[in-house]
C-alpha cells in the first residue's frame, strides 16, 4: 500500500461519507485499505447517529481494483485468511444495518466493481468506466461479486461482464441495472449525498431488516468464493497473470 493511502471520513448530519484516498494508484483497494473501510463500517454499526453511508473515491476515481503488487499468498491457509478478512467488509456493506450509497467517478474496476455492487444504491458519473477483468490475472471475481452482480443485472449479463472483460459505459450500466442513475461528471458525490440523506430520514429498523432479508444466500456464496479463489491464488495461471500484469504484457495461460 502507498504511504499516502488513507480512508477519509466526514459527517454530513446523519450521513457518514467514507472516501478511499490513494490518488497515485487510483484508489487501489489494498488489504490494509479494505480493513480501514471495514473498521469504519463496523464503528458505524454501533453508532445510532449514523443513519446512512456514502462510499466514494478521491481524485476523480472510485477504485482501480485490487492490489496485485502487494498480494502475497504463499499457501492455502494464507489465501483463506486473506478472504476471511476481506469478506468482513462485504458482509458489513451488504448485510449491515445502514443503507450504503456508492458515488462512482472515473475507474470502477475489479475489486472496485465488487465494492460498488455491494452497496445498496450506485450513483455513477458520466465519466465512469466499469470493468471486471479478473480472468486476465488468472482469478475469479471476488469480494462477493459472484453474488451481487447477478442480483443486480441477471445471470446472462453477469456472465457477459465477467467472461468478456469489456468496459461498460455509464449508460449501459444504467440500462442493465449495474448503476441506479447517471449524473454529470463531478456530481456523483453530491447526488449520492442527497440519496443517502433521504435514506437517513427513513425508519432505521425496517431498513436494517430489509437489508438482512435481501442478503439471504450471501454467506454461502462467500464461503464458496473463499474455497475456489484460494485454489486459484495458488495456480500457475494466476502466477502467469500476475507476472504479465506487472510486466505490462499479454498473459500466456495454460502453457506450463
Amino acid at each position: 500500500m502507498s504511504d499516502a493511502a488513507r480512508l477519509e471520513q466526514a459527517r454530513h448530519g446523519a450521513v457518514l461519507v467514507l472516501t478511499l484516498d490513494d490518488a497515485a494508484r487510483r484508489n487501489a483497494l489494498s488489504l490494509p485499505l479494505r480493513e480501514m473501510l471495514a473498521d469504519a463500517l463496523e464503528a458505524a454499526e454501533g453508532d445510532r447517529s449514523v443513519r446512512a453511508i456514502v462510499v466514494t473515491g478521491a481524485s476523480g476515481n472510485f477504485c482501480s481494483g485490487g492490489d496485485l503488487v502487494g498480494m502475497q499468498v504463499p499457501d492455502a491457509l494464507a489465501g483463506r485468511e486473506r478472504l476471511r478478512r476481506v469478506h468482513r467488509l462485504i458482509r458489513l456493506l451488504v448485510a449491515g444495518s445502514k443503507p450504503v450509497v456508492a458515488a462512482v467517478e472515473g475507474w470502477c474496476v475489479g475489486a472496485g466493481l465488487s465494492l460498488a455492487c455491494a452497496c445498496d444504491l450506485v450513483v455513477t458519473a458520466e465519466n465512469a468506466r466499469f470493468l471486471a477483468a479478473f480472468n486476465r490475472v488468472g482469478l475469479m471475481a471476488d469480494l462477493g461479486l459472484g453474488w451481487t452482480l447477478p442480483a443486480r443485472v441477471g445471470l446472462g449479463r453477469a456472465k457477459r461482464i465477467l467472461f468478456l472483460g469489456q468496459q461498460i459505459t455509464p449508460a449501459q450500466a444504467e440500462s442493465w441495472g449495474l448503476a441506479d442513475e447517471v449524473v454529470p461528471s463531478g456530481s456523483a458525490l453530491a447526488t449520492a449525498l442527497e440519496r443517502a440523506q433521504f435514506l437517513a430520514a427513513q425508519a432505521p429498523a425496517p431498513m436494517a431488516m430489509t437489508k438482512t432479508m435481501l442478503a439471504a444466500g450471501l454467506d454461502a456464496a462467500l464461503e464458496a468464493e473463499r474455497h475456489y479463489q484460494t485454489l486459484l491464488f495458488l495456480s500457475a495461471d494466476h502466477a502467469e497473470g500476475r507476472s504479465a500484469f506487472l510486466e505490462k504484457r499479454e498473459p500466456r495461460f495454460g502453457t506450463e
